[in-house]
């Protein structure tokens, strides 16, 4: 049944609170609900917020968002893992009620005596609640001051209004009619599942040499294990790598995505499974797995997690398609369906057929995923989950979690946004999104709203600037100050990034015109990069990066999803955005075109900066170092290829900048 004082529509809530919402250790979102009550009486409310443990600190007072609308909001921040919840409680608030009407009848001499004895009356009550080291005493003072008839009216009113007396009922306020909404469950995970700079990297292409005979020689996880340094000091904090295990040889693709391979190619790493092993065995021109524990311990060192590609599919040559036949789909031909995606076929890869062997399956993907945890990993970058049942990845993750809840799984499913949407309610901590085909100032700046608001509570977004897939045509013809842009955008506005290797080397030939296809793709061939040599000619975009990185370190505004304001400028190539996070405030403004210089006036909403409308302030370009004066209105010049943005701190960190200078 409904409360006594209605509480209703409580967000953040999925699927009607049979699912939870999701935060992150000491991340910061709002609580809102519909409270109301008959009459004119006055109602308030709070929120209270209970640890896995059910232990609830001090409740959170929530105010009206905008008069009249009966929507109450609160902002909580929970400091610990586990499964929290929040409930909204809505009271009768008499002491307000008092002073709203006291405050009419006082002045206007109407029943001045019994208004004032029915303050008394309330006050004396409401000083029993109140500790007697916490502002009692204050309050039973005005309770004499109400009944002091040696008074004037006027006097004996303003002392029940006094400043200290209305902090102390404030903090400790006279609650009838308690109504309290049902629990609502909070998922509470590490600060990695909200926050992070991802780099991929593809080991065998590290290090790999020329032999005598012109070949290359692929990398190893120990010659892979030497780029890592590099990588940490551009600020990533995990590095990606895709799958790792024994390459089948049957149907194996060629250089771009030949159909015929020479005897020197060496296939597609997501061609899973051969004579060598499985989806538990390394591929042995990579290593031991000896060789990949020292991999990830050597990351460790340097502060960077690795996070593994989790491919669910074969090649013909794997042992699942021998020892379980019931896990494949096979055709009235007797053969087993290779994976399509018309036109795209990929005759080196089969698919698991989930529903003849269900719990066969998800106990050999459980063993699978611990094996690897068991040598270090605790990311799963997970290849397209939307092509397996969503119950599956349920019961998987859940059952992970349940023992290890610090394991975080990233849904790459660039899909229909109800299944994107649906794979983040049931569990995966992180997705890819459709951030990579947003290239327009209303496109980008809709899209942002829709991930730190719509589904900011399930389904936090990794936006990666580009993929070993996804080469877009903003890169491809854009040059060097379109890769810039999109590295500023990814990494500003939202509090995961990622980046695959070749990025900053700003490579951008596709396999041919109209593709989003690398020319040359890593996918099928070995890629080795001259990484020195490029740094030394200036042609690596690791200066700009690594500012990049650093900023969101240092300012907590870049660290959260949730609050992010656009701001109006009058020229649709200039998008204009801040984040905030307390006092920290950092405002973008950044040039969407890559050929031209632009001019615009950008006009700030001031009070989502936490300024008044006629406040100027100083600010610096973090990039640069410039500092500027601003106010409301502001002229910005963005010429590509001497600074693709302004990244402007109002309250500006010590200097990290210059990168561009």
């Amino acid at each position: 049944m409904i409360g006594r004082i209605p509480v209703l529509d409580v967000q953040p809530v999925v699927d009607c609170g049979r699912r939870p919402a999701k935060a992150v250790v000491g991340e910061t979102f709002q609580v809102t609900a519909t409270v109301f009550r008959e009459g004119h009486d006055a109602v308030a409310a709070n929120v209270v917020l209970r640890d896995a443990a059910g232990r609830s600190g001090p409740w959170t007072p929530m105010r009206e968002l905008a008069p009249g609308t009966d929507r109450w909001g609160a902002r909580v921040t929970p400091t610990a893992e586990g499964r929290w919840t929040y409930t909204v409680e809505a009271w009768s608030d008499p002491v307000a009620t008092w002073r709203h009407t006291a405050g009419i009848k006082v002045p206007a001499g109407i029943d001045t005596e019994l208004v004032l004895a029915e303050g008394a009356q309330l006050y004396e009550r409401a000083a029993s609640g109140v500790p007697k080291n916490d502002g009692r005493p204050v309050v039973l003072a005005a309770v004499d001051a109400l009944r002091d008839t040696a008074r004037q009216p006027a006097a004996r009113h303003a002392a029940a209004l006094a400043p200290e007396v209305v902090a102390v009922l404030d903090r400790h306020p006279l609650r009838e009619l308690v109504s309290a909404s049902r629990p609502m469950p909070l998922q509470v995970e590490r600060e990695r599942a909200l926050f992070g700079s991802w780099y991929e990297l593809f080991p065998r292409s590290e290090g790999a040499v020329e032999r005598a005979d012109g070949t290359l020689r692929p990398g190893t996880f120990r010659t892979a294990a030497d780029r890592l340094p590099a990588v940490a000091a551009m600020g990533f904090d995990v590095v990606y790598l895709p799958p790792i295990h024994p390459i089948g040889t049957a149907f194996r693709k060629g250089r771009d995505n030949s159909l015929t391979a020479g005897p020197d190619d060496v296939g597609s790493p997501w061609a899973i499974g051969s004579a060598e092993g499985g989806h538990d065995a390394v591929h042995p021109d990579l290593g031991t797995l000896a060789d990949f524990d020292y991999f990830v311990a050597r990351a460790r060192e340097l502060r960077l997690e690795v996070a593994l590609d989790f491919a669910l599919q074969c090649s013909p040559d794997h042992p699942w398609v021998e020892k379980h036949p019931e896990w494949f789909a096979h055709r009235a031909d007797g053969s087993i369906a290779y994976a399509e995606n018309p036109p795209k076929k990929y005759q080196d890869i089969y698919p698991l057929a989930f529903d003849r062997d269900f719990g066969g399956i998800v106990r050999e993907t459980l063993r699978l995923l611990r094996h690897w945890m068991g040598h270090g990993v605790r990311i799963f970058r997970v290849d397209n989950p939307h092509t397996k049942p969503v119950v599956f990845w349920e019961k998987v993750i859940a059952d992970i979690n349940r023992t290890d809840p610090d394991v975080i799984f990233l849904a790459e499913a660039f899909t229909r946004p109800a299944m994107m949407s649906t794979l983040g309610k049931i569990g995966f901590q992180q997705s890819y999104t459709y951030f990579t085909w947003r290239t327009g100032k209303e496109e980008l700046a809709e899209y942002a709203r829709e991930l730190s608001r719509d589904t900011a509570a399930w389904m936090r977004p990794n936006l990666f600037v580009n993929t070993p897939d996804i080469l877009h045509a903003y890169l491809q013809q854009g040059g060097r100050a379109a890769f810039e842009v999109r590295a500023v955008l990814a990494a500003t506005l939202s509090p995961s990034w990622g980046m695959y290797a070749g990025f900053e080397l700003c490579e951008g030939v596709p396999a041919h015109p109209g593709s989003e296809e690398y020319a040359e793709s890593e996918k099928y061939q070995l890629r080795p990069r001259d990484w020195s040599r490029a740094e030394a000619e200036g042609r690596s975009l690791a200066p700009l990066i690594t500012t990049l990185n650093r900023l969101r370190r240092r300012h907590p505004a870049l660290r959260q999803l949730r609050d992010i304001a656009f701001h109006p400028v009058d020229n649709g190539s200039l998008l204009a955005f801040s984040k905030r996070s307390g006092d920290d405030v950092i405002l973008v403004v950044a040039n969407l075109d890559p050929y031209h210089t632009q001019e615009a006036t950008v006009s700030l909403d001031m009070p989502e900066l936490g300024l008044s409308w006629h406040e100027s302030f100083p600010v610096r370009d973090e990039l640069t170092g410039d500092t500027y004066h601003w106010g409301r209105d502001n002229y910005v010049r963005l010429e590509p290829g001497r600074a693709p943005a302004h990244i402007m701190s109002l309250r500006p960190s010590p200097s990290i900048g210059g990168s561009l200078s």
